[in-house]
């Protein structure tokens, strides 16, 4: 079970990279599942976001466990989580062209993802289980997602 959550949490071993594993997951996060928005559904979408966060609560706390390691840098499948959070509210971007929403999904998930405004600082320092590891994440996608929507209604 060790072998399969290696490979799951870490994005297909992306989280081994030695020079920004997170950013360079980040960046083919968006790359996929812009494709999988392009070819699905929503519903098929929400449904691939909830087993995949099921499965990385699951597969995180086996890799911690194992690795004896608490929120390591080669676990990347919460950014993964994270820019699909953003993809998920794509549709709500009409004022924005797709390279735009792309390149902005981007910096601001990785800025926020980096920096941890409150309440992000909270759950990364006071939650150290597998929930935390990737709720952090979310809520950055969570931040760029209303940070997206303002620059959407300004433009």
């Amino acid at each position: 079970m060790f072998n399969l959550s290696k490979i799951f949490v870490t994005l297909f071993y992306i989280g081994y990279f030695k020079f920004m594993p997170g950013s360079i997951a980040s960046f083919f996060s968006l790359i996929i599942i812009c494709l999988l928005n392009n070819f699905f559904d929503k519903i098929y979408l929400y449904s691939i976001f909830t087993i995949c966060f099921f499965l990385s609560i699951f597969l995180v706390n086996i890799y911690q466990k194992a690795t004896n390691k608490i929120d390591p840098a080669e676990i990347v499948i919460d950014e993964f989580l994270g820019i699909f959070i953003i993809v998920i509210f794509y549709d709500y971007f009409i004022n924005l062209n797709f390279y735009t929403i792309v390149i902005l999904s981007f910096i601001l998930f990785r800025f926020f993802d980096i920096y941890k405004p409150f309440p992000i600082n909270l759950i990364d320092k006071k939650i150290k289980n597998s929930f935390g590891v990737i709720f952090d994440d979310i809520l950055a996608g969570i931040y760029s997602v209303i940070c997206l929507m303002v620059i959407n209604e300004v433009i």
